[in-house]
């Protein structure tokens, strides 16, 4: 079965507003499985537009993914992140495919 990811790109506009947010997510992604591939680091965009913090969360299921962020619990963390950011999110299935 393939996984499933959030690809996440958001741009904070208040770090300390945005840190509530952080703690209230925890508990779902955890319920999910949820483990973090990219959270924040050093990056480049030699292509397109950015925004300042990107994230990629691996899930062992793309329905684990979903459910997740249907999930009541993330929707009430969602509602701390939503005043203080912009973001794009991308619930995506990985590929289990013939590799190069």
């Amino acid at each position: 079965m393939a996984k499933g990811y959030w690809i996440g790109r958001v741009d904070v506009a208040d770090a300390g507003k945005y840190r509530a947010y952080i703690e209230a997510n925890a508990s779902p992604f955890r319920k999910y499985g949820a483990r973090f591939l990219v959270r924040a680091g050093r990056f480049e965009n030699p292509e397109g537009t950015s925004r300042s913090r990107n994230v990629v969360i691996e899930f062992p299921s793309y329905q684990a993914a979903l459910d997740c962020y249907r999930s009541p619990e993330y929707q009430a963390a969602l509602q701390f992140r939503l005043p203080v950011s912009t973001g794009d999110i991308v619930i995506v299935e990985g590929y289990d495919g013939p590799q190069p």
